[in-house]
């Protein structure tokens, strides 16, 4: 039987194998203790980031292919000035005006489809998402969630309960249906089937929440569309659609700013994240008028850092750079290109699988080929031999054999060649 692997597992270093530590692996292990979670067999000290380049305090360069949150380029020049020019400025609590904040909310939600047209700013997308469960509670009367099997939306107590994949021993909770990742026709009959659980159960249906390129699931992106009838059918029993963008959003999959966008709906509540900053901490909500108005009658809801000046400058930096490199177009066509590279790889590797994505987000999986299985094991020599060749990745997916390829998106046809050119040496042993 295949085995399960829970997210914080993926690619993990084994504290019980460290031996001979260095001294700044036993100092991070004796003060963050349990909730230690580094990359790697051998973990790397970063000192260094460039667009698309980390360098180690040894003095080596790696080519990062995993990392989203700088999702413009490690260190953007652009988004670096603004974030210190803005921060020797004025840096302040959300309760005052400011034109900076409200100039970027202008831009963003200007992205985004009628009616769409509220923004309320967090500091992360755990933040966000939590605040999206409890408007879609306030909203539809209901309590219920309806989630992947190997979904991960962030780590507060709420948040967590429809994250599968953080959980180690317990199952769902009684308000949360799991259905299995879109991998074939059929998600929306998952997806309908929950929603009759959940009323069956007496606990009612707030929303399906999704992250829309279903990257700790393995990646799903195709074909576009598939997500309609999905949207449909939770609408039907009386749900809300929320859209996790924290990892898809800001043009990483190529068409648009948003992944939701490839599937033609209309999202009740959009949440977003990591890349909003390029690494400055802040996030976001985006919903219609009437759902948040309903939820702020219930509640008194502030956010003291969420969209306070110095984030809305990073903000304001990532959305001009995304905008002035062609950072969009750049996703598409580079992803394009990576794919077909992968694709033809893959055709003389027995052990790489499917491929699959949308622009710059790309899952590959390892499988046995001999059983056809999902082989995690090769996943994880692959990733540590891709370091030790001076490239980084991770790991996604129920049982973690898929690669999670997700670099930067100024990534070139250069780096995908090398890339390419790596990755065929790990396979020939």
């Amino acid at each position: 039987m295949t085995q399960k692997t829970q997210i914080l597992n993926l690619n993990r270093f084994d504290p019980d194998s460290a031996h001979a530590a260095p001294e700044l692996l036993r100092a991070r292990m004796r003060h963050a203790g349990a909730s230690s979670v580094l990359f790697y067999a051998e973990p790397v000290e970063m000192v260094r980031g460039e667009g698309v380049w980390l360098t180690s305090a040894e003095g080596r360069r790696y080519l990062d292919v995993y990392n989203n949150v700088p999702s413009v380029g490690h260190c953007h020049p652009k988004v670096a000035e603004a974030i210190a020019k803005q921060s020797a400025t004025l840096t302040t609590h959300t309760r005052y005006l400011n034109r900076v904040v409200e100039t970027y909310a202008e831009r963003l939600l200007a992205t985004f489809p009628a009616p769409l047209s509220n923004l309320v700013m967090t500091c992360s997308g755990t933040e966000a998402n939590d605040l999206a469960m409890r408007i879609a509670e306030a909203g539809t009367g209901g309590r219920g969630f309806i989630v992947t099997e190997a979904a991960y939306h962030g780590n507060s107590a709420a948040v967590n309960e429809i994250s599968p994949s953080a959980w180690k021993s317990r199952g769902p909770a009684a308000h949360v249906r799991l259905v299995p990742a879109p991998k074939a026709p059929g998600f929306d009959a998952a997806v309908a089937a929950a929603a009759q659980s959940l009323d069956a159960a007496g606990v009612g249906v707030a929303a399906l929440i999704v992250d829309s390129i279903f990257s700790s699931d393995g990646i799903f992106a195709d074909p576009a569309g598939f997500l309609a009838p999905a949207v449909a059918a939770v609408r039907a029993a009386g749900g809300l659609f929320i859209a996790d963008e924290v990892q898809p959003g800001f043009g990483r999959t190529g068409t648009g700013l948003w992944g939701f966008a490839r599937h033609g709906v209309v999202p009740d509540i959009v949440t977003m994240g990591k890349p909003m900053g390029n690494g400055y901490p802040m996030a976001g909500m985006v919903t219609r008028p009437d759902l948040l108005a309903q939820f702020c009658e219930e509640t008194g809801y502030f956010n003291t850092f969420g969209g306070n000046p110095v984030a809305a400058a990073a903000g304001l930096a990532v959305l001009d750079v995304i905008r002035d490199e062609g950072l969009v177009e750049n996703a598409r066509e580079v992803g394009a290109y990576f794919r077909a590279g992968l694709a033809e790889l893959a055709a003389r590797a027995p052990v790489m699988g499917e491929v699959r994505g949308a622009g710059l987000f790309i899952g590959l999986d390892f499988i046995d080929p001999e059983r056809g299985t999902p082989d995690a094991a090769q996943a994880g020599r692959t990733i540590n031999a891709l370091k030790q060749k001076g490239i980084l990745i991770g790991a996604a997916g129920l049982y973690g054999y898929t690669l999670k390829i997700r670099p930067p998106l100024p990534f070139s046809r250069d780096n995908v060649d090398f890339f390419l050119q790596v990755l065929a040496e790990v396979m020939a042993g």
